[in-house]
Formats: C-alpha cells, structure tokens, sequence
C-alpha cells in the first residue's frame, strides 16, 4: 500500500470534542451550510449520514468512506466501500494544549507501483484536503 500523510491542521478545539462530533457524520451537513459561500465552493462534493461520507470525485465517480474504528479521542479508521482499490483513512487526533488539537489524515491506498506517478499527487492532494476540511469545519 502507498501512503499519504496530510498536512498537520491545528483546530482550536480539544481533541475530546473534535473526536465527539466527527462521530457522528450527520451533523456536519449543517456545519457545511452555515459556510460563506466562497469556502463551500471550494468543497469538495459531500454528503454525510451517521457513519460515512460520500464524496463526488472527478474522474472516480461516487466513493463512500465507512467508519470502521473508533478510538476516542484520538483515532478514527475508515475504509472504502465503493472504490476501483482498496482505500483507507486514518484521522489521527493529537492535543496540542487543553484548547488545540493537531488534525493528521493519512489515506493508504492499494495501487500498484507502475501507477503512483500517474496518480500519487492527487492522493496527497486529497489527503491534503481532508485535514483543510476539519479546519473548515470547525471554524479556523
């Protein structure tokens, strides 16, 4: 499996509390419409029940990503239902002071090597994206 670890984001939140509301993904919803307009245009596609998240991505079609793991505070491990490999997310929480906690995603994906060129950057740069989202979500 390659994988691709996401730039760190700091949430000015505590881990506890980030770890309570990405437990439950439909809530969320609400987070993403009380976005500006602008920071929600630059979201990907989404939508959201209580344990996965279903993203529109161009040139993939439709992908759902299931919680598989729940570790509180620090941990939240989901894995690919629908995708052309086999994809997992790991959502590391880490508490920087009793009000910031550091946001890591890292996706492993099963692709052979021949084809990590060709599509390694747009799995960083989803990773990448992922960490940016729980900013936005929490307001940073």
């Amino acid at each position: 499996m390659a994988k691709y670890k996401g730039t760190a984001v700091t949430v000015n939140h505590p881990a506890q509390q980030i770890f309570d509301k990405v437990s439950d993904f439909s809530t969320f919803q609400e987070r993403i419409d009380q976005l500006p307009d602008d920071a929600r245009q630059k979201l990907p596609e989404v939508r959201f029940t209580t344990d996965t998240i279903t993203i529109n991505a161009p040139a993939v079609g439709e992908l759902t990503f299931k919680v598989v793991e729940l570790v509180s505070p620090v941990l939240m491990r989901m894995v690919a239902e629908n995708a052309p490999v086999p994809i997992n997310i790991n959502i590391n929480l880490t508490p920087v002071s009793d009000e910031s906690t550091e946001v890591v995603t890292e996706l492993d994906v099963e692709i052979p090597a021949m084809l990590r060129p060709l599509i390694g950057n747009r799995m960083q740069e989803a990773a990448d994206k992922f960490g940016k989202l729980f900013g936005n979500l929490f307001g940073n």
